[in-house]
């Protein structure tokens, strides 16, 4: 994942996740995720993105996958743990995922972690921050500039 301030290498995760997984393979090889805005960023929590709509709403055309989550025994929602996010319903993840900038054990178990940051974490630190409760971005947000499966690069 290329970013404003540098490249974000990300290690998927399919043993824990192989549905999720492979939807993040599926729409990057799509080129989906190519300047698509980090659109929820709290300090000390968590940057979110994967919404071309930038409202937290949108998603990809592609179904909402069945959760995929594991006993904090097998994984946790640690600095760098990348995660789906989700509407309340469980089973309703589809494009939009989030980067931990810190530990939040109450995520453990209720989101699906489909993979983790294994370099470039300092340039996922300096994404924009939003405001209020929310955490919105307040324009203009960072986005991903392009997103690739590292298999793919020749």
């Amino acid at each position: 994942m290329e970013l404003k301030d540098g490249e974000v290498r990300i290690l998927m995760l399919p043993e824990l996740a192989p549905r999720h997984v492979e939807r993040m393979r599926t729409l990057t090889r799509q080129g989906f995720y190519n300047n698509t805005p980090f659109h929820r960023v709290m300090e000390g929590f968590m940057a979110q993105g994967g919404d071309p709509t930038g409202t937290g709403t949108g998603g990809s055309p592609l179904p909402d996958l069945p959760a995929e989550f594991v006993p904090a025994s097998r994984a946790r929602f640690l600095r760098g743990t990348c995660g789906m996010a989700r509407a309340q319903n469980p089973n309703s993840a589809n494009s939009q995922f989030f980067i931990m900038f810190a530990p939040a054990p109450f995520l453990d178990g209720q989101y699906t972690i489909w993979g983790r940051v294994v370099s470039g974490m300092e340039a996922v630190d300096k994404i924009k921050r939003g405001v209020g409760q929310s955490g919105m971005v307040p324009p203009p947000p960072d986005r991903i500039r392009r997103m690739r499966v590292a298999a793919d690069i020749g």
